[in-house]
């Protein structure tokens, strides 16, 4: 493997490239709206899109969607820029196509491009029709003739949004506090990083988007930055960056840094498991129970949901790369073929075709870490696996996510997951009873 990366002709690309993908951050942390007479991120301003008022949804919608729009062109000249190298660099090391070679980059030895579309059929055939299920008993009770972009993301029943905590120091305590109840360790890492300041969590003007946690290897205290607006989605963002934090804290002392450094499926399977472990002590963050019931429904809903997307996002990035001549007109068709493959027909884009068409541009991965999407599905698939486990025996559970989070990245991806209990695995037959399983709780809390 060596030669992909001391091939001479690329050193330079890799600092080309690296420049040219920051663009991305740079462009959108410059995306602002105005809203009741105040400027505001893109985040801050999507939490109106849980507003109960349909009104107001469709506005903010709008307005959401007219600023991307403004640097649409922009962003897919930077794609084109940034294709147009990475295929040189891939030509460069004597591969055929820049997803060939960035899956030898990435170390991808434990599945293959067949097994990726193995995994989105299987999405396709057996999560989608359940997400149907819960668009169909969503339009029923919004009683709305077509479902809207707008009206995904309000509470069906007409509740206002969760306000699981105010402010970014609310949030940490309360996450310490949630993890305190799960293993009393776990809390202690979080607090750890509290106390030397390793955290970054509350979006304002002109901070980039999205989120993340990063190792320091030299003092082993990670950082974890985020764009909290004080929404559910930005606790479980918490708790998921919270997992990469403890899974850093837990390596650390490894002799070799590469042994530190896991491959994605093992480190988001680290993060989404705990998102949905913790869900058991989401107590801190809603005192009453019907507020705690409503938050773990829109927690399963949004993890049957997160696997269309990434299914979506990696089938579309590897159509950009193995037709890398492609024009605009004809990557956006492309998108928009993918959104209807794993689309469930029931939401109506009509007069809208404008913004689904480049719905992709807000998946910061494409621009910024290429092909870094399918793990999150994968480990979403894993994650699933692990709840089940310690909805079944918490203790033992608890136990198998922690040896295999200690591992690092000292055995295969497919040994760390049956040290945590589970398999990995992206077939239909696998698909189906985690799916099933997350169906059957989901009808628990309906009852």
């Amino acid at each position: 493997m060596l030669f992909i990366f001391t091939e001479k002709k690329n050193i330079p690309l890799f600092t080309e490239l690296t420049n040219k993908a920051q663009k991305f951050g740079e462009i959108s942390a410059q995306m602002m709206v105005q809203i009741d007479g105040k400027d505001q991120t893109l985040q801050q301003a999507s939490v109106h899109l849980k507003s109960i008022d349909r009104d107001k949804r469709k506005a903010v919608f709008e307005l959401i969607n007219a600023r991307r729009t403004e640097d649409q062109t922009s962003l897919d000249i930077l794609l084109d820029e940034l294709i147009s190298k990475r295929q040189e660099l891939a030509r460069n090391a004597n591969f055929e196509n820049f997803r060939d070679y960035k899956f030898q980059a990435m170390g991808r030895f434990d599945y293959t491009k067949e097994d990726c579309f193995d995994f989105h059929t299987s999405i396709e055939k057996e999560i989608v029709p359940l997400i149907a299920d819960i668009h169909k008993e969503r339009k029923k009770l919004l009683g709305v003739e077509v479902l809207k972009p707008w009206d995904m993301q309000v509470d069906p029943n007409g509740n206002e949004p969760l306000k699981p905590f105010d402010g970014g120091e609310d949030l940490l305590d309360k996450c310490i506090a949630c993890f305190d109840q799960i293993r009393p360790y776990y809390g202690d890492c979080i607090r750890k990083m509290k106390a030397m300041g390793h955290l970054d969590l509350v979006s304002r003007k002109g901070k980039a988007p999205g989120g993340f946690m990063y190792p320091l290897y030299e003092t082993g205290v990670p950082f974890i930055y985020m764009n909290a607006v004080g929404l559910l989605r930005d606790a479980v963002t918490m708790v998921h960056e919270g997992g990469h934090a403890i899974h850093s804290f837990y390596t650390k002392d490894m002799e070799l840094t590469s042994f530190k450094s896991t491959p994605s499926e093992v480190a988001e399977l680290a993060s989404m498991s705990m998102e949905l472990i913790s869900m058991e002590h989401w107590h801190v963050f809603f005192k009453d129970e019907s507020s705690w019931k409503r938050a773990r429904k829109e927690q399963f809903q949004g993890v049957l949901a997160t696997l269309p997307w990434v299914a979506m996002v990696d089938e579309f990035q590897h159509w950009l790369y193995e037709n890398s001549t492609h024009t605009h007109q004809e990557r956006h068709n492309k998108w928009v073929a993918i959104s209807k493959r794993y689309g469930t027909g029931l939401v109506d884009w009509t007069s809208y075709e404008k913004y689904q068409k480049t719905a992709w541009q807000r998946q910061l991965h494409i621009y910024e870490v290429p092909f870094y999407y399918i793990e999150y599905g994968m480990a979403q698939l894993g994650a699933i696996a692990i709840w089940r486990n310690y909805k079944q025996n918490p203790e033992k559970a608890l136990d198998d996510y922690d040896r295999a989070l200690k591992l690092g990245y000292t055995k295969t991806i497919g040994e760390i997951y049956e040290t945590a209990g589970i398999k990995f695995d992206f077939s239909a037959a696998y698909v189906k009873d985690l799916a099933n399983f997350v169906k059957c709780e989901l009808e628990l809390l309906d009852n």
